[in-house]
């Protein structure tokens, strides 16, 4: 690998207190290194602001419902075509571009590792396809477990408590799928939703014919996660995404796992005030309430899920909310069942300046990244397509570091939402170049567990973006001058130099064997596949990857 030294740049790695000092950065074998000999190539970083590559902690990239958001919008992926060339394959594009075409935008962005954010565990061979088949990132995906039922069963005869049987088979899950770590999407609240048609009123509601609560789920699974140690604590959607009120929801969600360690996703969807059933008009912000919460709890960590206004694809596990989504939309939708482990929508959207439930949204997750005193516990996102596509990172980053723009946008917004947020109250609070490297590399890194990764510190992945320090923020952080990922350069001026393929990223913790003598008669009452080829056992599939311990967190 090429030796190559970063000079005169001002470096921005908050992970190691390094704050826009300028120093050289030096890269060797795929990692950064303390220094490399004269002959190393010498890139010319004078005016240019350094960071590492970026780390997306929760996007929706490859498997079923992706690929299922595909077909559904055909229209969408003739936006923004890539043509094959001597050095890259052709993809299509639109809000959920194809697998080369997602390799190839994010790098360009200067992401270089990427988390899949929700895969049902039956789809593992799918799932892991795509992101094999996705291009210069590094990849892991997230294991739905919140509405499994043969987990259900485990929690049902422990009575809700983290027995043995059951931390062993979250361990023997991941095994078996090339999992990376544990996402609950609406724990329990999907087969509540199949069940009976409603919704979680309660977490201490009965999950109809399985005989355990949300509140079981959350503590069982969560604290399972938590015993393992695996690298990155259990990932959670709260119960009653987007209803009114659902705030009391997620502030009893994270009292429930207090003292553990977890993340909660895309809390913008989360933090409404209001009354279910009472109406568009009666939904308001409590975000700050749950910002306070955070500050007294560090063990917690959440994304935001900032709504852009655009086009907007909503894809989720939680069945439930596509239907209702449906409703309002009325249009073109898809919603389907996966066996015994969760369900899935889809539902293409826009989200409007002038719609007062969407300029709310959009102004709760602007509160959500200003309103926090800890950038290290809020990171970047649109829950990628939920909420907007990545593409949308370089603005929702200047709205975050410019007011005079931020304020600009908000007089386009409808202002009976803007006025029943904070954002009026003076909150002048710009983000400083530090603080999006921490929200958007060495948090959602750290979180991840990912230790060669957010940060430039010697031993650190040579996976390093350096951009043109412009006053215009969006323009800055949508165009990298360089990005170097394992210590190759693969965009300069804008355009892919070269490729790489990526590493697949899994975790492991050991566990007992014969619980599979306690799971397969489960498979057996449950499932449509054979217990025996349930497992991903297919090396071009599974090998090779980078393993990360339990307990290394």
């Amino acid at each position: 690998m090429t030796a190559i030294r970063i000079t005169g740049g001002a470096v921005h790695d908050p992970a190691n207190d390094v704050d826009g000092e300028i120093r050289d950065v030096c890269l060797n074998d795929g990692k950064v290194v303390a220094d490399v000999g004269p002959e190393a190539r010498r890139i010319d970083a004078r005016g240019m602001v350094v960071m590492a590559g970026g780390v997306d902690i929760h996007a929706h990239i490859a498997g079923p419902k992706v690929n299922a958001a595909r077909r559904l919008s055909p229209e969408e992926r003739r936006a923004e075509p890539l043509d094959r060339t001597q050095l890259l394959r052709s993809g299509t594009g639109g809000l959920v571009p194809s697998t080369f075409a997602t390799g190839y935008r994010y790098s360009l962005l200067g992401y270089t590792t990427v988390v899949e954010a929700a895969a049902p565990p039956l789809a593992a061979r799918h799932v892991l396809s795509e992101l094999r088949d996705t291009p210069m990132i590094d990849k892991a995906f997230l294991i739905l477990m919140g509405n499994n039922q043969v987990l259900f069963e485990l929690i049902r005869r422990s009575g809700g408590d983290v027995s043995q049987q059951l931390r062993d088979a979250v361990a023997w899950w991941l095994e078996a799928t090339g999992g990376y770590g544990v996402k609950l999407v609406n724990p329990g609240g999907v087969e509540l939703w199949k069940q009976s048609g409603g919704a979680v009123q309660s977490l201490d509601d009965d999950v109809v014919g399985f005989g355990v609560t949300p509140r079981q789920v959350l503590e069982a699974i969560g604290g399972a996660v938590d015993e393992l140690g695996l690298p990155h604590p259990v990932h959670v959607h709260a119960n009653n995404l987007g209803v009114p009120g659902n705030a009391d929801t997620t502030l009893e969600t994270m009292r429930t796992l207090s003292g553990r360690q977890a993340h909660f996703a895309h809390v913008q969807f989360h933090s409404y005030g209001g009354k279910p059933g009472g109406g568009a008009g009666g939904i308001k912000s409590r975000a700050p309430e749950l910002i306070e919460y955070l500050g007294e709890h560090p063990e917690i960590t959440v994304d935001v899920g900032q709504v852009m206004f655009g086009p907007a694809m909503t894809m989720t596990a939680d069945a439930h909310v596509s239907a209702v989504l449906r409703d309002l939309d009325g249009g073109k939708w898809l919603n389907h069942d996966t066996e015994v482990e969760t369900g899935c929508g889809i539902v293409p959207y826009r989200y409007r300046a002038g719609n007062y439930v969407h300029a709310l949204q959009w102004g709760i997750g602007l509160e959500l990244f200003l309103l926090g005193k800890d950038p290290w516990q809020v990171m970047l996102s649109t829950d990628h397509p939920n909420g907007g596509s990545f593409l949308s990172y370089p603005k929702l980053i200047r709205l975050l570091m410019d007011r005079a723009f931020r304020e600009d946008q908000m007089g386009r917004a409808n202002q009976r939402a803007i006025r029943r947020t904070a954002l009026t109250d003076g909150l002048d609070r710009e983000y400083t170049l530090n603080e999006i490297a921490i929200i958007t590399r060495a948090a959602p890194a750290r979180r991840l567990g990912l230790r060669g990764k957010g940060h430039l510190g010697v031993g650190a992945d040579a996976d390093v973006t350096i951009y043109h320090d412009r006053a215009d923020r969006e323009e800055m952080f949508a165009t990298p001058r360089y990005v170097i990922k394992a210590g190759e350069m693969v965009v300069e001026e804008g355009e892919l130099r070269a490729v790489d393929d990526g590493v697949l990223l899994s975790s492991h913790a050991g566990f007992d064997p014969t619980v599979d003598g306690v799971l397969a008669p489960l498979f057996g009452e449950r499932y449509t596949v054979a217990f025996k080829h349930y497992p991903v056992r297919d090396p071009a599939l599974r090998e090779p990857a980078r393993v990360v311990e339990a307990g290394v967190r």
